[in-house]
């Protein structure tokens, strides 16, 4: 298992954090980041979060300061030029209503080419940025390959792109990163434990606001 990220793949996550990402979340966002000191550099990780917009995936890799692979729709590998750059930036295949296995296995073959991997545990995004109902998927990754669950809080993502919006709205963003949690040991029980105790570190760490 590798423990960093192919070359090329690191080469483009700086390029384009430090020359689009980055400035707008320091400047538009006025973004606030807590916590980087907890992101382990190296090895295989799973980053959770909780998830209210599409701008949530690049706010995030930015801010753990390491790339962070994501399942994308199979549809976008089809089309010339993007499927190569969208492999470099990290995004793997995943058949639309296809079964959490083949998400699994897209996910484990990332991380053992040096990817962190980073799985909203809402599975989708939500109005308010809580997790109501979590999906046992990372933490069944974490546990397979036995990579620690890096807790991540992003308040105030939710309004970035209200609804009937066409542009970004320049609001305040907080990122806040939690201490990585260790994975379960396999069984349902203790993925559900691990689940539930990042998404209570999740809530709490949201709940401090800006």
């Amino acid at each position: 298992m590798r423990d960093r990220e192919p070359l090329a793949s690191l080469a483009l996550y700086h390029l384009f954090k430090w020359s689009v990402v980055a400035p707008m979340l320091r400047f538009y966002f006025r973004g606030r980041v807590y916590g980087i000191e907890n992101v382990p550099p190296r090895g295989p990780l799973v980053v959770v979060a909780n998830h209210a917009s599409d701008f949530d995936p690049p706010l995030l890799s930015c801010c753990v300061r390491r790339p962070v692979s994501y399942m994308a729709k199979e549809e976008l590998f089809r089309v010339p030029v993007l499927k190569q750059a969208i492999a470099l930036y990290g995004a793997y295949p995943v058949k639309r209503g296809s079964a959490d296995r083949s998400a699994i296995r897209a996910a484990l073959h990332q991380l053992e080419q040096g990817w962190s991997v980073g799985i909203f545990l809402s599975g989708t995004r939500t109005p308010d940025g809580r997790i109501p109902e979590a999906k046992l998927g990372a933490a069944m990754i974490a546990s397979k390959v036995q990579a620690p669950l890096l807790p991540v809080s992003l308040w105030g993502t939710e309004a970035i792109l209200p609804k009937g919006s066409r542009f970004p709205r320049p609001v305040p963003i907080t990122v806040r990163i939690g201490q990585p949690i260790q994975p379960p040991a396999g069984d349902r029980s203790a993925l559900e434990r691990v689940t539930q105790h990042c998404v209570d570190t999740i809530h709490a760490m949201h709940d401090l606001g800006r």
